[in-house]
């Protein structure tokens, strides 16, 4: 069976809504129009501030080290593009897809539009993780942060989503086989165990930390710097990179495990892979930015029914999508309460939310829109 058959029987059967045929063309257009966007929304991202510095300025000045009034870009406009800006719109890109195709990665998977990363606690792990150093990094953690200094939070961040992930694969797998449905309620139940020892630390946390972790919880970009880059970018492009590789063996999954191993599909593999890739790309991204939500749900949805569920083009769309989303949403958390900054979370949480509860009553057949 092609992918393409793959991919419409499996519209069928997720939902009855799929229309049948060849999309590829359709999906082809999308990806190049949000790629197309992609680029807009950076180049906005990075002119779009306190700094007079245009667009077409900062494009001169890339080119031919000049401004369209043949000056230099100052100093002061250098440091703001170079060392604050462009950081910030790297880290959201990079974000903004590992959110978004991880959330595409888990409903393929579980084969169900309404599951995210979070399900399975590796996001509440992250989070334990970088908590701990927050509190505890001049006590308990001193050697550790003293160490490894700014990488830290990162390195706390992944390895707490790590260990949960190894504990989340070794609880669902028996005789070499893992169950989905065991990985999603031992998820759930590491999650908030995760969040209770999260709570604890906020407890003891003072007043100083307890504005820092306020504000990291909610998600940010605000502290987006190349050191951070380097720590979070490199895991999260290698999980990135290994998705493509996962599209036809999802394709079949929509079918039924069963069904996707008699068409050669090597179904244990495809799940060790999808889940170590979206527990790294989560850990990192939840290490440096926060707890973002919902981009894992709205975007792959979005897609489906624009594109369809062949997941040969819905990943590498809803890396695009996911990255243009997060710049978008970084960009009015800049200005909806300049000159302060409103979290990014909230402003994915309030977009985010109602569309999952969209979904939701779309899904029961009460809304049918």
């Amino acid at each position: 069976m092609t992918d393409e058959a793959i991919a419409g029987v499996a519209g069928a059967e997720a939902g009855g809504r799929h229309v049948s045929g060849d999309r590829s063309a359709r999906a082809l257009l999308v990806i190049g129009l949000l790629a197309a966007m992609l680029a807009v929304t950076a180049l906005t991202s990075l002119t779009w501030g306190a700094s007079d510095a245009s667009a077409i300025g900062l494009l001169r000045a890339w080119l031919f080290g000049v401004d369209p009034g043949n000056e230099a870009l100052s100093a002061r406009d250098a440091i703001i593009v170079y060392d604050i800006r462009l950081p910030r719109v790297i880290l959201g890109i990079l974000i903004g897809a590992a959110l978004a195709v991880s959330g595409a990665v888990m409903q393929g998977l579980f084969r169900n539009p309404l599951a995210d990363p979070g399900l399975v606690g590796v996001s509440a792990g992250s989070g334990l993780g970088a908590v701990s150093v927050i509190v505890l990094g001049s006590t308990l953690l001193a050697p550790f942060t003293a160490v490894f200094g700014s990488y830290a939070l990162p390195l706390a961040a992944f390895f707490g989503g790590l260990v949960t992930t190894i504990i989340l694969y070794n609880v669902a797998t028996r005789q070499g086989r893992t169950s989905i449905a065991t990985m999603l309620l031992a998820g759930i139940a590491l999650g908030a165990m995760a969040i209770a020892l999260t709570g604890i630390l906020v407890y003891m946390a003072d007043d100083r930390q307890l504005r820092d972790l306020t504000f990291w919880q909610l998600g940010s970009l605000a502290g987006a710097t190349w050191v951070k880059i380097g720590a979070a970018g490199p895991i999260i492009v290698a999980a990135l990179a290994a998705t493509p590789f996962l599209a036809r063996g999802l394709n079949a999954m929509a079918l039924g495990e069963a069904t996707a191993a008699h068409l050669g599909v090597p179904v244990q593999r495809l799940k060790y892979i999808a889940i170590v890739a979206v527990s790294a790309a989560i850990g990192a991204a939840v290490a440096v930015s926060g707890g973002i939500g919902f981009v894992g749900i709205v975007v792959p949805h979005l897609l489906r029914l624009a594109i369809g569920p062949d997941n040969r083009y819905l990943l590498p769309a809803s890396a695009l999508l996911g990255a243009c989303l997060l710049l978008l949403a970084d960009a009015v958390s800049r200005t909806i309460v300049a000159p302060a900054e409103l979290p990014i979370g909230i402003v994915t949480a309030a977009v985010g939310g109602p569309f999952f509860l969209w979904i939701l009553l779309r899904k029961r057949g009460v809304v049918d829109l």
